[in-house]
């Protein structure tokens, strides 16, 4: 019969988290204890080991803590609903694996001659991919700031790209890393050169998405780069202060046009 409480190691051990990582989500009001005993032992009940699963869940799908608090206590979370939301998610990446082996397959089965395969289908999974990454993690806030219309045309864009303009939109994202990490390590100014050839590679990089391009839009696009911890996370993966020199400095050079 499984226990009614957990202490917080039990629960540690439960869910393949640390202790640490349970008190600093008391510590935040993210997940607080069911009660705390005389010797300040945390304690967990039943409704605690379904919240951190959610908790969980989320994080997997990239959630930042404080976007997770605030739909899990919002009033009105419907935990059947989000697990519900939850499977969808997981049978949308199934889909996407099945298309990643069926590619990888037909690839195989052409370099065999057993099949001809075209320059095209070697990249569909991978864009498509890449498109239904960007929606689970960005697409309800982009669609609320930019509206349905725009979000589908940019993902038409995306998946309507030849190998060659797929491989340059690619390397556009790899190259205006690398610069970004150049210049925040070596101290170069967001009003510089260097940060001038970083907002023009961004824009040119927008551009092969966006139905339309403003430098308005791209400003807004920016201040999400620091606001939202998932940018903020991805842009500074290698080099702390990435996210917020490339907001200085599209903010700078669109202005200067």
């Amino acid at each position: 019969m499984k226990p009614t409480e957990y202490s917080i190691k039990q629960l540690a051990q439960l869910a393949g988290v640390s202790a640490r990582t349970l008190r600093y989500y008391d510590e935040i009001g993210l997940l607080k204890p069911l009660y705390v005993n005389e010797a300040g032992y945390r304690f967990y009940g039943e409704m605690q080991l379904n919240l951190l699963q959610q908790i969980l869940f989320y994080r997997e799908r990239g959630l930042p803590l404080q976007q997770i608090a605030a739909v899990l206590y919002d009033g009105q979370f419907d935990i059947l609903a989000a697990l519900e939301d939850h499977l969808l998610e997981l049978k949308k990446r199934q889909q996407q694996i099945k298309e990643l082996i069926a590619t990888v397959e037909k690839t195989i089965a052409a370099m065999k001659g057993e099949c001809e395969m075209q320059d095209e289908e070697k990249f569909a999974a991978f864009k498509q991919n890449l498109v239904q990454q960007h929606e689970a993690l960005y697409g309800a806030e982009l669609r609320q700031n930019y509206g349905d219309d725009e979000v589908d045309a940019s993902q038409r864009k995306l998946l309507q790209m030849t190998e060659a303009d797929y491989e340059r939109f690619q390397n556009l994202g790899a190259e205006i890393q690398r610069q970004l990490e150049a210049a925040v390590y070596s101290g170069q100014s967001a009003d510089g050169e260097a940060a001038r050839s970083i907002v023009m590679l961004h824009k040119e990089w927008l551009g092969m998405t966006w139905k339309q391009y403003t430098a308005e839009a791209h400003r807004a696009l920016a201040q999400t780069y620091i606001a939202d911890e998932r940018f903020q996370q991805y842009y500074d993966r290698n080099q702390t202060g990435c996210a917020s020199f490339l907001e200085q400095a599209i903010r700078y050079w669109t202005t200067q046009e």
